[in-house]
């Protein structure tokens, strides 16, 4: 019953967008670390990224997950947010411009959506009342 709420409320393209995200969890030394699923996150937003920086990005993957696996900062973090704050104290945000895109944008992501969800429910109170209010 849980299985079927869940297919219900995430779409095909929201439950790949959080496994992509997924990929960049720090747990564990990386070993949710897949290439080709935060290749497949950056086509969910084609505004940020051109073409030329998509491929630059691919290198930077390969070299930001061998640099931050050796590195023993790196290998007590707990979530994205850990990860952010790490990247931004040794540097590495700037070592790796377009990985850390990618992880403030994983970041943003949940804000935007309660944003939006909040928006929609407030309409929603709103429309109700004017509707009740109406008359024929």
């Amino acid at each position: 019953m849980q299985f079927q709420e869940l297919n219900a409320r995430f779409t095909e393209v929201n439950s790949e967008l959080l496994l992509c995200v997924a990929c960049l969890n720090p747990s564990n030394c990386f070993n949710d670390f897949a290439k080709e699923k935060l290749i497949r996150l950056v086509e969910f937003y084609p505004k940020e990224f051109s073409p030329v920086e998509l491929m630059i990005l691919f290198d930077q993957l390969d070299s930001y997950i061998f640099d931050v696996q050796l590195n023993e900062d790196f290998s007590r973090l707990n979530g994205l947010n850990d990860l952010s704050k790490k990247m931004v104290e040794t540097g590495r945000d700037k070592l790796y411009p377009l990985v850390y895109l990618l992880l403030k944008l994983a970041l943003i992501l949940p804000v935007a959506t309660a944003t939006d969800e909040r928006v929609f429910s407030a309409m929603n109170i709103v429309k109700n009342r004017l509707r009740n209010r109406m008359n024929d």
